[in-house]
């Protein structure tokens, strides 16, 4: 068990942690959510005895083993290699070997009485050894590295080669190794491309231990854990359920709050009016005496939290253009001193696409991208833009699109058209958040999540049609995910993203373009989930559909007949796609018919309440509605824009 008692925690003026306190019981699976800088690692941290309580006190079960992961990774000595770094996560293993191995060579000279007192050690050392897991550890070792994205060869490679994203891959699979009885785990699917993040969850569900995990992450939290905890505002409150469960019920506990805060502000105000009024009346004294008397009674409830939003990402419309956003000929490229990474990729892409690009790290993803963004040449091959296509890049480099030393003002003038004004361009950057002085900062000072808003407002300063996005997603908290992901979803655009988010791909691809291994493309012609269903690594054998599909992106036939094929094909697609507008326009216009309905009843009633109306909850159901009808109409407005666009491409 693990508990916390009163726990305070500061730094500086800030207090993270209010007198904190909570339990964790053996086995449970715990989600630790809650904006950046709340507090989550600093959980870990006092757990982990690398920090210590202002206040209040941590105690841990007796004998209860910890896996955490580090922030900076290290071999254990010169030039150790990478699987020997991940079986070292059990000393204790080493330790028995290194018995075993002197009591085996004290056997080869010993005789009698002394042969078998050394035969009985062997047997105790031999079982101690079986029970730590040393029999099969290099086998799980291989297993989570192998399932971490690190190929056989890489094995015996030293840990000091590998660059600082894979060496923290090559922690996270030594803490998987350790049997720990708790898992302590800060955002284990940063550095992890889609596969690894995937194999990553179906190995997390099979651990027995107790399992506390940070992440920005939806699937994994949707997926792996039981209970959350919401680190916020200096305070931990515990929630009986994962990520779905836990926002129903912040909503609701918020809904709670909001309403018992006005109720009392209300209160309040009428109090102080009267004795505002009625002070200086002698008439009134004693009734004024009476309310000032009720105002120090009056019971303070908690202030609703603070919400976990996030500083807003607002897509504009994208300017109209033809049917095809791009095409690619004979594509190819290589780096100086190494072979090819990808050669003779055909591929065309429609407008209005949301192509999520699936592979593990190394295969060609970002360099994919940066020479559809024109930032890299291609070795050999073109890439052709549609007509009136204007492409929009966003680097997983920030570095690479936002200057440092420039301000954020700066920055958006250099990505701005000159007919867009000053003004123009402050309001812009205020509708990301940027507002008053904070134009005027560099990017550097800047966090992650103001960075990601900049590299959005620099995009949006002159909207393209094309979107492509490395990785968007790394600096964003929850709420900023899935307000990016409604907002790519929203936008008629076309969106090219890599992203090692798995619910974001799942909720904006609706293509997805594989790199099952070098060299290699597939053109899953569906979304995320179809792709694993599908064509994932590990599944089933390929079907004929998953050979077409490969055919489709590797090869485009160029004959008449196959071009004829691929043209109906398209057609088809397109029709496809008008179908599915339509019913998600009629799904919309449904909804907002039935919210406008219940409105309406509820009006009747606050017009001629029935016998104990609750006039309060009626008053706080309108309010959701009428925020539910705005932003169902913003929905059918955009599936209408779509719908258009997509019966005019269709003829």
């Amino acid at each position: 068990m693990i508990e916390f008692r009163q726990v305070t925690r500061r730094f500086g003026p800030q207090v993270v942690l209010d007198q904190v306190s909570f339990r964790v019981q053996p086995g449970e699976r715990v989600g630790i959510v809650g904006p950046n800088g709340a507090g989550k690692s600093t959980l870990f941290a006092l757990l982990a005895g690398e920090d210590e309580t202002d206040g209040g006190e941590v105690t841990l079960a007796a004998g209860l083993t910890l896996g955490r992961m580090r922030q900076h990774v290290a071999p254990d000595h010169p030039g150790q290699g990478l699987l020997a770094f991940a079986e070292a996560a059990l000393p204790e293993v080493s330790r028995l070997q290194s018995d075993l191995d002197d009591v085996a060579h004290a056997l080869a000279a010993a005789e009698g009485t002394d042969r078998e007192k050394l035969l009985q050690r062997y047997a105790q050392l031999e079982h101690d050894f079986d029970h730590a897991g040393g029999y099969d550890l290099q086998a799980r070792a291989k297993v989570a590295l192998g399932g971490l994205g690190f190929a056989d060869a890489a094995f015996d490679h030293p840990l000091a080669s590998f660059s600082g994203g894979w060496q923290t891959r090559a922690e996270l699979a030594r803490v998987l190794v350790s049997r720990a009885d708790v898992l302590l785990l800060d955002e284990p699917s940063n550095y992890l491309d889609l596969p690894a993040v995937d194999w990553l969850g179906r190995y997390l569900r099979t651990f027995p231990g107790t399992l506390l995990l940070i992440s920005h992450d939806r699937y994994l939290l949707e997926s792996l854990t039981r209970i959350t905890l919401e680190v916020n505002a200096g305070k931990v409150q515990r929630y009986e359920g994962g990520w779905t469960v836990w926002q129903r019920e912040r909503e609701a506990r918020r809904a709670r709050a909001e309403a018992a805060w006005k109720n009392y502000q209300r209160q309040r105000e009428q109090v102080e009016r009267f004795v505002d009024r009625f002070r200086a009346k002698s008439t009134k004294a004693s009734q004024v005496q009476s309310r000032v008397k009720m105002l120090e009674k009056m019971e303070v409830p908690d202030q609703p939290p603070d919400e976990l939003r996030s500083s807003p990402i607002r897509i504009p419309d994208p300017p109209a253009s033809g049917a095809e956003a791009f095409r690619a000929d004979g594509l190819g490229h290589c780096y100086s001193g190494g072979g090819w990474l990808f050669r003779g990729l055909d591929l065309r892409v429609e407008a209005g696409s949301k192509v999520a690009l699936v592979g593990t790290n190394g295969l060609g993803k970002t360099t994919l991208l940066r020479i559809l963004a024109g930032r890299l040449p291609p070795a050999e091959g073109t890439v052709t833009l549609g007509h009136r296509i204007r492409s929009g890049y966003q680097s997983q480099d920030l570095a690479e699109t936002l200057p440092p030393d420039e301000t954020v003002f700066r920055i958006g003038r250099l990505a701005a058209p000159e007919r867009i004004t000053d003004q123009q361009l402050r309001s812009i950057l205020g509708s990301f958040g940027f507002t008053g002085e904070e134009i005027h900062k560099p990017a550097g000072v800047l966090s992650g999540g103001e960075r990601i808003r900049l590299a959005f407002a620099r995009l949006f300063v002159d909207p393209p049609n094309l979107l492509l996005l490395d990785e968007p997603t790394t600096h964003l908290d929850l709420e900023g995910r899935q307000t990016l992901e409604r907002a790519l979803s929203a936008t008629t655009g076309t969106v090219v993203l890599v992203s090692h988010d798995v619910a974001f791909v799942r909720g904006v691809a609706r293509q997805v373009l594989a790199i099952p291994e070098p060299g290699r493309f597939v053109w899953v012609p569906g979304g995320y989930d179809y792709y694993v269903e599908k064509f994932r690594p590990g599944a089933a054998p390929p079907s004929a559909e998953a050979k077409k599909g490969e055919a489709k992106a590797a090869a485009p036939a160029t004959d008449r007949k196959a071009e004829r094929k691929r043209r109906a094909e398209a057609r088809q697609a397109r029709a496809g796609e008008v179908r599915r507008i339509r019913r998600e326009l009629e799904r919309a216009e449904r909804m907002v018919e039935q919210m406008e309905a219940e409105q309406a009843r509820l009006a009747a009633q606050l017009a001629d309440p029935p016998p104990g109306f609750d006039f309060e909850d009626a008053n706080r159901r309108l309010t959701t509605i009428r925020a539910d009808i705005t932003l169902r109409t913003r929905e059918w407005e955009a599936a209408a824009a779509r719908l258009e666009v997509a019966e005019r491409e269709n003829g």
